[in-house]
């Protein structure tokens, strides 16, 4: 089952025949908002607005662990999120489509960032952090509706709430190599990977951060905000190509990463442990 995470402007998906809302509490809190579940066409699909639906939730406020604890708990077996970016290359204009394959994390430590700890002891491999056969699948489904979406892409994760200075777009993009900076993906995408779910976000390009000499254009919330509304119409028309008919789901690496990662001996293991860890593993 697909599990859809709504980034800055999605707060619920038209043509959803919702079913019922899901308030799952969780070992780490409570998820954004509660998850709603439904179908899109044939296929069931299960929507969580990362930000809250009123928008409410900084990215460093948003309870990551909650929220893909939750998705799994309620039967996601993948994730696909939706979020806007800046972009750091200049062969990527706004507007534009791009799939992530790679991802650098320049936040600040902040965020509860593993569901392991306090005993539980895992060290999941993170070289690959995306969905290759998912990333595919949204590449064929543009293909069919004529949105091209690049696919070897790294991107970039601050912390935000505040965009960045010069001298940080700079850094990402000539030092690092970064081609889009966000602020939500991680640690969104490494949790995916430690509850063993296939995941991939759909970037929408919305600025081009403040690398050009222009400052006419650098990146403002206003831009940012009318070029990912200008870009949502897309976005919908490519779930409904990627849903439109069901795909078996393949055997996946993305869902036995704990297979070997895992140090702790079961034995070892408290009650909770362990139903923390039958979660994350089935």
């Amino acid at each position: 089952m697909l599990g859809i995470i709504g980034g800055t402007g999605v707060y619920g998906i038209d043509k959803l025949q919702v079913t019922e809302t899901l308030d799952i509490s969780t070992p780490f809190g409570k998820p954004s908002a509660a998850l709603i579940a439904g179908y899109l066409g044939s296929q069931e699909v299960i929507f969580l607005p990362r930000h809250g639906i009123n928008h409410e939730l900084l990215p460093g406020e948003v309870n990551y662990r909650a929220n893909i604890f939750a998705l799994k708990k309620a039967g996601v077996t993948r994730v696909l999120g939706i979020s806007a970016v800046g972009s750091l290359n200049p062969n990527l204009a706004m507007g534009d489509f791009v799939v992530p394959n790679q991802y650098f994390d320049h936040t600040k430590g902040i965020r509860k960032h593993t569901f392991f700890g306090n005993g539980l002891v895992a060290h999941v491999s993170t070289a690959h952090p995306v969905c290759p056969h998912l990333s595919q699948l949204l590449a064929a489904a543009g293909e069919k509706i004529g949105i091209k979406l690049q696919t070897e892409i790294t991107y970039a994760c601050v912390e935000g709430p505040r965009l960045g200075t010069k001298a940080e777009s700079l850094y990402l993009k000539d030092v690092v190599g970064c081609d889009v900076v966000g602020m939500t993906n991680i640690p969104e995408v490494f949790l995916a990977r430690e509850a063993q779910l296939c995941y991939a976000t759909i970037a929408v390009i919305t600025d081009y951060d403040c690398w050009l000499d222009d400052p006419e254009e650098h990146a403002s919330v206003a831009q940012v905000f009318e070029t990912y509304g200008r870009s949502i119409i897309k976005v919908k028309k490519l779930l409904a190509a990627l849903l439109e008919s069901p795909d078996p789901e393949p055997d996946c690496e993305c869902r036995t990463s704990l297979k070997y990662a895992l140090v702790s001996p079961e034995d070892s293991l408290n009650p909770d442990q362990k139903t923390l860890l039958k979660v994350l593993t089935c």
